[in-house]
C-alpha cells in the first residue's frame, strides 16, 4: 500500500507545519518565563501579549515566505502520499496564514483597549494555524484527524478566552461539547472506511472504489458519517446550531479568526477527502451533498434577516457562505477548486475588515455590537461606514463596489454551469439566496447611512491598527474586483493531486461524475 513513511521526507513535507509549531513553542515558553515578582508581572501581562502577538505576525510572515518558496521549487509531498505537495495545499496555506495575521492585528487592537487576553492566546491561534495547514496538506484520514484535533483543541480554549466573560464561558462550553460530537462522528466514519477499504490513505481508498461493482453497507456509512462530522466544522445546515451563540460569546478577534480561518481549513480537507478519495462513489454522495448546499444556502440567509445583533448576522451570513462554498465539492472539478480558493481569499478580506469595523465599533465592551450601535455611523465615522460597505457589498457579490467578492460568486456560478453534469438548478439557488441576502446586508447599509445618530451615542474612538487593517482589506477587495486577474492564476495554479494519478476515470482532469445518478 505503498512506500514507507521515512522521517526525513516527513520532515521535508511538513516543513512549514513544523516551522510554525516550533516557533508557538518558543513564544509559549516566553509566556512562562517570570523573573519578577506576582505583582510585576501582572503590570507587565499586556505588554506582553502585544509584543508576543506582533512576533506571531513576523512567524506567520516567515512562515509564509516558506510556503511561497515550496510551492515555486515545486516541492512534492511524502513518497506515500499521505502528505499533499500539490499547489491546492500551498495556496490554502498562504490563506489560512493571511487570515492569521490579520486576526493577530484584530486581537492586538482589541488587546489595548480592553487588555482581556493573556499572553497564551496568540501562542494558542498559532497552534490552531497548524492544525489548519496540517488539514490542509492531508492526503490520509488518520492525519486529517490529527489536524481536526490540533485546530479543534485550541479553538475550544480561544472561544472562552476572555474568564471574566459569561458569554465566553457559556460559548467555550457549547463549542466544545457539539466539536467533541461532531469528532466522534468523524473518526466513526474514518473507522467504517478504513475497514470496508483495508487504508487510511486517499489513494488507496480511490483505488479500491474504482474496482468495487457495489459498494458495501460499510463503506458507504462511512461517507455519511464523515459528511456529519465536516458538516458540523464547516457549519453547515443542519449541523450549524453552535454557529450564533458560540460566535457571538467569544471576543471579536478570536470570532473573525473562526469565521475565515478554520471555514477555510475545513473546507479545504472536505474538498480534497470527496474529491480525491470519492469520485467513484459520487453517486452516494453526490445527492447529499447537493441538498446540504441548498439547505445551508436557504437557513443561513433566512435566519439571518431577523437579527439585530451585528455578531449573530454575520454568524449566520457565515453559514450562508458555507453553502455556497459547498456548491464547489458539489462540482467536484478544477473549476470548483480554482472556486474555492478565490472565494476563500475573498471572504477572509471581508471578514476581517468587517470585524475591525466593529471591534472600532464596539470600544472594548462585553456584548456584541447592534444596528443601533451602527446606525448614523457615516455621521461620525464616515470612512468606517464607507468600509463596512463594502465588505458587505463583497458578501453580497455586488458588482464593482463589492470588489472581488462578485467575481467570487461568478466563478462558482461558471464552476457549476460548466460542470461535466451542469448543475443548473443550484446555480438558480446561488443567485436567488443572494437576492434573499440583500436584506440583511442592506439593512446594515441603510443603518449606517440613512438612520439619524442615537442621542447620547458616542463616538467610536480610533485605534490606528484597526484601521489601517480595514483600510488594507478594504483597498485590496475594491482594487481585486478590478482587476482580478492575478488572484485568478493563483488560483488556477491551487489544483490538488486528482485520484486520476489512482486509475480513478477522469474527463478534462475532473473526477467523471455519474451523470445518470447526478441529474439534478
Amino acid at each position: 500500500m505503498g512506500a514507507t513513511l521515512s522521517a526525513g521526507a516527513l520532515f521535508r513535507a511538513l516543513a512549514p507545519e513544523l516551522l510554525l509549531a516550533a516557533g508557538a513553542m518558543v513564544l509559549l515558553l516566553a509566556t512562562v518565563w517570570n523573573p519578577q515578582s506576582n505583582e510585576a508581572a501582572m503590570a507587565e501581562g499586556a505588554e506582553k501579549t502585544s509584543t508576543l502577538t506582533r512576533f506571531g505576525v513576523v512567524l506567520c510572515l516567515l512562515v509564509g515566505l516558506v510556503v511561497m518558496i515550496a510551492w515555486g521549487d515545486g516541492v512534492n509531498g511524502t513518497p506515500d502520499q499521505r502528505i499533499a505537495g500539490d499547489g491546492f495545499r500551498w495556496a490554502i496555506d498562504l490563506v489560512i496564514l493571511l487570515g492569521t495575521v490579520l486576526s493577530l492585528i484584530l486581537l492586538d487592537a482589541e488587546h489595548h483597549r480592553s487588555a482581556a487576553f493573556s499572553p497564551e492566546v496568540p501562542v494558542l491561534m498559532l497552534l490552531a494555524a497548524t492544525g489548519m495547514m496540517v488539514l490542509a496538506a492531508a492526503r490520509d484520514l488518520m492525519f486529517v484527524f490529527l489536524g481536526i484535533e490540533l485546530m479543534s483543541l485550541a479553538i475550544y480554549v480561544l472561544a472562552g478566552v476572555n474568564r471574566r466573560s459569561a458569554r465566553g464561558a457559556e460559548a467555550a462550553v457549547k463549542y466544545f461539547l457539539l466539536g467533541s460530537v461532531s469528532s466522534a462522528f468523524l473518526l466513526y466514519g474514518i473507522a467504517l472506511i478504513y475497514g470496508a477499504t483495508g487504508s487510511t490513505r486517499l489513494v488507496d481508498i480511490a483505488q479500491w472504489v474504482s474496482t468495487q461493482q457495489s459498494l458495501g453497507p460499510m463503506f458507504i456509512v462511512g461517507i455519511g458519517l464523515l459528511l456529519v462530522g465536516f458538516g458540523f466544522k464547516v457549519a453547515a445546515a443542519p449541523f450549524h446550531l453552535w454557529t450564533p451563540d458560540v460566535y457571538d460569546g467569544a471576543p471579536l478577534p478570536i470570532t473573525a479568526f473562526m469565521s475565515a480561518c478554520v471555514k477555510t481549513a475545513a473546507f479545504a480537507v472536505f474538498a480534497r477527502v470527496m474529491i480525491e478519495a470519492m469520485p467513484g462513489a459520487a453517486a452516494r454522495w453526490h445527492s447529499a451533498m447537493w441538498w446540504l448546499a441548498v439547505v445551508t444556502m436557504v437557513a443561513g440567509n433566512v435566519f439571518a434577516l431577523s437579527q439585530k445583533n451585528l455578531v449573530r448576522l454575520l454568524a449566520y451570513s457565515s453559514v450562508a457562505h458555507a453553502g455556497y462554498l459547498l456548491v464547489t465539492i458539489v462540482v467536484a472539478s478544477t473549476a470548483g477548486t480554482t472556486a474555492l480558493v478565490f472565494y476563500a481569499v475573498s471572504y477572509t478580506l471581508a471578514t476581517m475588515g468587517a470585524f475591525g469595523v466593529l471591534i472600532i465599533i464596539n470600544a472594548g465592551r462585553d456584548r456584541s455590537p447592534t444596528l443601533d450601535d451602527i446606525a448614523g455611523l457615516w455621521l461620525v465615522r464616515p470612512w468606517l461606514a464607507v468600509s463596512m460597505a463594502v465588505f458587505l457589498l463583497a458578501f453580497m457579490g455586488m458588482p464593482l463596489v463589492g470588489g472581488m467578492g462578485f467575481f467570487a460568486k461568478w466563478y462558482l456560478l461558471q464552476a457549476a454551469l460548466q460542470a461535466s453534469t451542469p448543475q443548473t438548478i443550484l446555480a438558480v439557488i446561488v443567485v436567488l439566496s443572494s437576492v434573499v441576502s440583500a436584506a440583511y446586508y442592506l439593512s446594515v447599509i441603510s443603518a449606517m447611512f440613512m438612520r439619524p445618530r442615537p442621542e447620547g451615542q458616542p463616538v467610536p474612538s480610533t485605534i490606528p491598527m484597526a484601521q489601517s487593517l480595514i483600510t488594507i482589506t478594504c483597498v485590496l477587495l475594491l482594487a481585486l474586483g478590478v482587476y482580478p486577474t492575478p488572484m485568478i492564476e493563483l488560483a488556477r495554479r491551487a489544483l490538488p493531486g486528482t485520484a486520476a494519478s489512482a486509475g480513478v476515470p477522469t474527463t478534462n482532469g475532473a473526477p467523471r461524475l455519474q451523470a445518470a445518478s447526478l441529474v439534478r
